[in-house]
């Protein structure tokens, strides 16, 4: 049974970020199930380290950015939003070209609060980071998206 608000357009949930960070850091959605959300990001020049690795807050801002839209997908947007309240990542493996994915998996679903897990892989599906973040479900119209 589907979590979500309304059936998803991942070229909408793309476009929405265009003129904000995730669109700056070329993060784009493309696919999603059930109870899951997943995106992709570039490892180039926006989203590496001075060391050509990729930057653990680029994957934070990916972690984040999947979570954030898919807890936003769960509700409906003429009476709740969802705001990012905390998010720990333990990153586990250098990339340093192609692209990274994140998988946001629903956890925890309440009237205050969701918990999502977000694993974000390397092209060969190798842990990159593993990340849990908790978003606040507030009134719509008190604050942005976190």
């Amino acid at each position: 049974m589907s979590i979500w608000h309304s059936p998803l357009d991942l070229g909408a949930l793309t476009a929405g970020c265009a003129g904000s960070m995730p669109g700056l850091l070329g993060i784009e959605f493309v696919d999603a199930g059930d109870d899951w959300l997943r995106a992709r990001m570039p490892v180039d020049q926006r989203t590496r380290q001075p060391y050509g690795r990729l930057h653990g807050g680029a994957s934070v801002a990916l972690a984040e950015t999947v979570a954030s839209v898919a807890a936003m997908a769960t509700l409906d947007p003429a009476t709740s939003a969802a705001v990012g309240m905390e998010i720990n990542a333990n990153h586990l493996r250098p990339v340093g070209e192609g692209f990274v994915y994140a998988t946001a998996i629903s956890e925890a679903r309440g009237r205050s609060s969701q918990v999502w897990t977000i694993r974000v892989t390397d092209e060969a599906e190798r842990l990159v980071c593993l990340a849990r973040m908790t978003a606040a479900v507030i009134p719509a119209g008190r604050g942005g998206v976190g």
